[in-house]
């Protein structure tokens, strides 16, 4: 049985970040963990809440929700699908949105978001979710097509698009996922040359078996969960 405590365990990550930056010649200090809460407790939630985890993140609304309620002064992301009808929910409670991948998301958000209940001091910061793969039948938009999808996010006056998103191959080997993790990198360098990104983009890459590989590629947000909240039966 694995004794760490949850404090452990995101010590640990941030010390796997922190070597894989300096493999790449980064500043560990740019990449942040999204603990993502999918296997968590609400007990282990407030201790990463006391270790100082302060990003957290769902991919389903009610567990969002339930959580946000536990956590309320933490950064939620949401970082999956949104259906229509779970949107207004979602942005009750979520800081970010890491899931655009088309731009009728983009403007079901700007709709929302003008919303009087949901009026918000400052505009809602996302993420363009790209499909690395577009064999693989994932959400996202292809790699070709996100400069059409920035434009006309960045149109939209309510959001505020930061970066990039993607979700790398379950079963890729460490080639592949790393060649996928460039091309995502490298097209938000594009969309930074052509304005529409901010100079220092986000990149949201890598999860527990993936994020050291991310983080030398370039990933500032790492979407980790059972390495830090790990199901029952492994821990």
């Amino acid at each position: 049985m694995n004794s760490a405590t949850v404090a452990d365990r995101i010590a640990s990550v941030r010390a796997r970040i922190a070597l894989a930056a300096q493999r790449a010649g980064r500043d560990a200090a740019r990449v942040r963990v999204v603990a993502v809460a999918k296997t968590a407790s609400e007990a282990a939630l407030r201790e990463a809440w006391d270790a100082g985890q302060r990003v957290f993140g769902h991919n389903r609304v009610q567990a969002l929700q339930r959580d946000h309620a536990i956590l309320p002064l933490a950064e939620w992301h949401a970082i999956g699908p949104l259906q229509g009808n779970k949107l207004r929910d979602a942005l009750l409670c979520a800081s970010w949105i890491q899931v655009v991948g088309e731009a009728r998301t983009a403007e079901r958000l700007e709709r929302a978001v003008q919303e009087p209940s949901l009026a918000r001091s400052a505009r809602l910061p996302v993420l363009l979710q790209a499909s690395l793969n577009p064999t693989d039948g994932r959400y996202g938009c292809r790699l070709d097509a996100l400069p059409a999808l920035a434009d006309a996010v960045q149109k939209l006056p309510s959001l505020d698009l930061r970066g990039l998103m993607a979700i790398g191959a379950a079963t890729a080997d460490p080639g592949s996922l790393r060649r996928g993790f460039a091309n995502l990198r490298e097209a938000a360098e594009k969309l930074t040359s052509a304005g529409v990104l901010p100079l220092s983009p986000e990149l949201s890459m890598g999860m527990s078996d993936d994020f050291e590989i991310a983080v030398e590629e370039g990933a500032t947000l790492v979407r980790v969960g059972r390495t830090i909240f790990p199901p029952a039966s492994e821990r």
